[in-house]
């Protein structure tokens, strides 16, 4: 299950683990897209603090082109 807000600056998406029946659940992962970037968050109960990840827009756009991609070594064609 997910969730989508717009926000002034950013939207928001929040990825709920709904997990399977023998699977223990993980916590939610918000994400937010802002201009220039974004950001990945997930609350880490082992270190009882949030975990922040900062993608660029140039990152983004190569993670959504490796997910369809084999094996390799790759460059974008910008």
């Amino acid at each position: 299950m997910f969730t989508i807000e717009h926000d002034f600056d950013a939207t928001i998406i929040t990825l709920v683990d709904e997990g399977e029946d023998s699977q223990p659940l993980l916590e939610d992962i918000a994400i937010a897209a802002f201009a220039e970037c974004v950001t990945l968050t997930q609350y880490d109960a082992r270190n009882d603090r949030e975990q922040v990840v900062t993608l660029s827009m140039a990152q983004l756009r190569d993670l959504a082109a490796a997910l369809n991609l084999p094996e390799g070594v790759y460059r974008l064609e910008r």
